[in-house]
């Protein structure tokens, strides 16, 4: 009879090692599985600011020769594009702490909490 319990003791706890074995390979799993969403993420949002910086730059490249032809002279254009480019500074300057850096904190968190919610709601479909 004690030779039983002596096998079930040895059971449980390869049982219970490999159970551990299993968690800590599941956890390691999880946040590769976290840091490839977020890499990834880092990757094609940087892509699409990259166009959207290009389009910016190619747009106030034709809208100073637009007003360069406009006024006659290039450097009254992209000198107009240079003071509109200044007025939108000082307004984004003056307004950052009270509404922008608000805006893109609560943006970047809820990205980040959506993209957690999305592996949630897949575990749970499997």
């Amino acid at each position: 009879m004690e030779e039983n319990k002596e096998k079930g003791l040895e059971d449980i706890f390869l049982d219970a090692k490999e159970y551990i074995d299993t968690r800590i390979e599941y956890t390691r799993l999880s946040a590769v599985e976290k840091g490839s969403k977020i890499f990834a993420d880092l990757i094609t949002s940087g892509a699409v600011i990259i166009c959207f910086v290009l389009a910016f730059l190619f747009a106030s490249f034709t809208l100073a020769l637009y007003l360069s032809t406009v006024l006659g002279s290039y450097a009254a254009g992209f000198g107009c594009v240079a003071g509109i480019y200044l007025f939108l500074s000082i307004i984004v300057y003056l307004t950052k702490d009270k509404y922008i850096e608000k805006h893109l904190i609560n943006m970047f968190i809820k990205k980040y909490f959506d993209k957690v919610a999305d592996k949630d709601d897949d575990e749970e479909e499997k």
